[in-house]
């Protein structure tokens, strides 16, 4: 394998495991809110604190949904450094 390849199954591999890591975290939110919502339905019925984590947890699982599969790493991504490591080195050069 050249060096393009190895380059190429790196960053699959990254980008599988940033996947991974998605799938990972929204099977622990739906289990642990289904949890909450049980020991909230038990102890506190009238009281629906559990929604607050819901949606808190919620916020967080969207920002992460949309940093894997829409952004894409394009924020912070290898374009993104090529980009600055271009621009110091024409910074550098000057």
């Amino acid at each position: 394998m050249d060096n393009h390849d190895d380059e190429k199954y790196k960053r699959a591999k990254k980008r599988l495991k940033e996947i991974k890591g998605f799938y990972i975290h929204l099977f622990v939110y739906i289990v642990i809110n289904i949890f909450l919502f049980i020991i909230n339905t038990v102890s506190t019925p009238g009281a629906w604190w559990f929604l607050f984590p819901l949606l808190f947890w919620g916020i967080g699982l969207l920002f992460h949904f949309l940093r894997v599969f829409v952004f894409e790493n394009k924020i912070f991504g290898k374009e993104w450094e090529e980009k600055k490591i271009k621009e110091y080195m024409d910074d550098e050069n000057s």
